[in-house]
């Protein structure tokens, strides 16, 4: 083989692995800027479910041991002031107030209105799985938790990210920490895990169904389960919602609960 088909050879092949060096790096840096962040997930979950103000018409199927209650509720929220009126014929005139931190019930059989603090907010609401934390927590969750990416994987034929959420030192929070399941696609939590400090699973929180409101993604249909008890389940069904209503201040006061 002369010299020019030597020179030509190891030209080309010098070309083609530089060829190949280009595109893995173009491949490598595209996917680095295209990376996300655990916060930057959670921002975007944050944008779907947390309400600046709404009022929603929603019921609750209590399942314990094979028996069903039902029980239905209109919510009215603004910032971290929250109404919710039981409108069932059994429930029907059982009223919550939560102004800021501060939690009151109403009862209409006693006529009393009743202070909700402390551990009580961790209890069930109305016999449900949901806490009554659970129900009236308003904060977003970047103020509450630190989050990390752990990986990704599917739910319900969803791809998901997977992130870590623990509690930021100094804040209140119903479960030290949490893992949750991300939809890739719509930022919504379909799935969460949530924990105590000492590592005992708490409750599983799972999305159902999903749908589309003014732009926005929000779950309609989710269900609780407390791993403290058996044979227990709370299927929460978003009837109605409409974000950012005009609602008069008067409806947040101890004076509406009666």
């Amino acid at each position: 083989m002369n010299t020019n088909k030597l020179t030509k050879i190891d030209f080309n092949m010098k070309l083609i692995t530089s060829f190949s060096i280009m595109i893995f790096c173009l491949i490598f840096f595209s996917q680095n800027m295209m990376a996300i962040t655990a916060e930057e997930i959670i921002n975007k979950r944050d944008e779907n479910e947390y309400i600046e103000s709404a009022r929603i018409e929603a019921k609750m199927i209590i399942t314990n041991s094979g028996r069903e209650m039902t029980k239905e509720m209109v919510s009215i929220s603004k910032g971290e002031d929250a109404f919710v009126e039981f409108t069932n014929s059994r429930d029907r005139g059982t009223k919550y107030l939560k102004k800021g931190d501060n939690l009151w019930m109403f009862f209409p059989d006693a006529e009393d209105v009743v202070k909700i603090s402390g551990h009580m907010m961790n209890q069930g609401m109305m016999g449900s799985d949901f806490s009554y934390q659970d129900i009236m927590e308003s904060t977003k969750m970047t103020e509450l938790y630190n989050f990390e990416l752990i990986g990704e994987g599917e739910y319900n034929n969803r791809t998901c990210y997977i992130l870590e959420a623990t509690a930021v030192e100094g804040k209140e929070v119903s479960y030290y920490r949490r893992k949750i399941w991300i939809d890739k696609e719509r930022f919504i939590a379909l799935k969460e895990e949530l924990y105590a400090q000492s590592g005992r699973l708490l409750k599983v929180s799972e999305v159902k169904e999903v749908d589309e409101f003014e732009g926005r993604y929000y779950p309609v249909i989710s269900i609780m389960e407390n791993k403290l008890r058996e044979n227990t389940s709370t299927e929460f069904i978003v009837e109605k919602i409409e974000f950012n209503p005009e609602i008069d201040e008067s409806i947040f006061t101890l004076e509406n609960l009666q």
